[in-house]
């Protein structure tokens, strides 16, 4: 049996995921490669911050300690986030940033197909959304991953850097600590390990199909859960909390 604390923490992780990655993604905003990729971007960037306002209105509907979505977002350090690190790496190049979303894509998707079956109605409502916004996210990362792999020589080289940058921070989206393991026993979380098998094999099939070399597992960086996170991470939340911190309690 699950209590208050655990569903909020678990709710909690969910909407940092979605923050950061969404932070992260409005860095395109004017700066994409040609104009409806700029727009894409940002869209894609929205449906996360959008999806972080709802785990974080669901947060703080939990604690009932007059939280709300801004606390979460605003008034919090470094390591009171629990954001998975791959999620908060720089924005990098568009071959960096289309490589993390693609393999970021993969799992959300199989992922919100899970939390649609939660017991815990608000979550999976949450996750209703996410998944139609995931198949489209999927969709068009995957034609991006084709389109650089099997480009240009230089299109390629630099996916497949990516790739190779990036897959060391994979193994950290199957990893089950105690609370994952809670939830899903209590059939309202995802048994993420279970997840694993399947999205190797579509990464793989579509790393073929692009030409691309799928890495070695041969080092892996995690502790995101935990609220160890890389130096990147800080950097981003001095930019996006400034506001707040400098002016307590405004809103917009």
């Amino acid at each position: 049996m699950i209590d208050k604390e655990q569903l909020k923490e678990f709710v909690l992780r969910l909407g940092d995921d979605s923050l950061v990655l969404g932070h992260r993604l409005s860095q395109w905003s004017s700066n994409g490669p040609f104009l409806e990729e700029d727009l894409a971007l940002t869209n894609v960037a929205l449906d996360y911050v959008g999806r972080a306002r709802m785990f974080y209105g669901y947060t703080a509907e939990i604690a009932a300690d007059g939280s709300t979505e801004d606390s979460y977002a605003y008034n919090r350090d470094c390591r009171d986030f629990t954001n998975l690190l791959i999620h908060e790496l720089p924005r990098g190049d568009f071959a960096f940033t289309m490589a993390r979303q693609y393999l970021v894509d993969e799992f959300s998707l199989a992922y919100m197909k899970r939390l649609k079956l939660s017991r815990d109605k608000t979550l999976a409502a949450i996750a209703e959304k996410a998944y139609k916004e995931d198949l489209y996210h999927l969709r068009r990362s995957t034609s991006w991953i084709l389109r650089l792999g099997d480009g240009t020589t230089q299109s390629h080289d630099r996916l497949q850097n990516a790739i190779d940058d990036l897959w060391g921070y994979t193994t950290e989206l199957f990893e089950m600590d105690e609370l994952d393991q809670e939830m899903s026993k209590a059939d309202v979380g995802v048994d993420v390990a279970s997840l694993q098998p399947e999205w190797i094999r579509q990464v793989t099939a579509t790393l073929s199909d692009a030409t691309l070399t799928v890495p070695a597992n041969d080092w892996v960086v995690t502790g995101g859960r935990k609220g160890i996170h890389t130096e990147a991470l800080g950097h981003m939340l001095s930019d996006m909390q400034f506001l707040q911190r400098a002016y307590p309690g405004q809103q917009w």
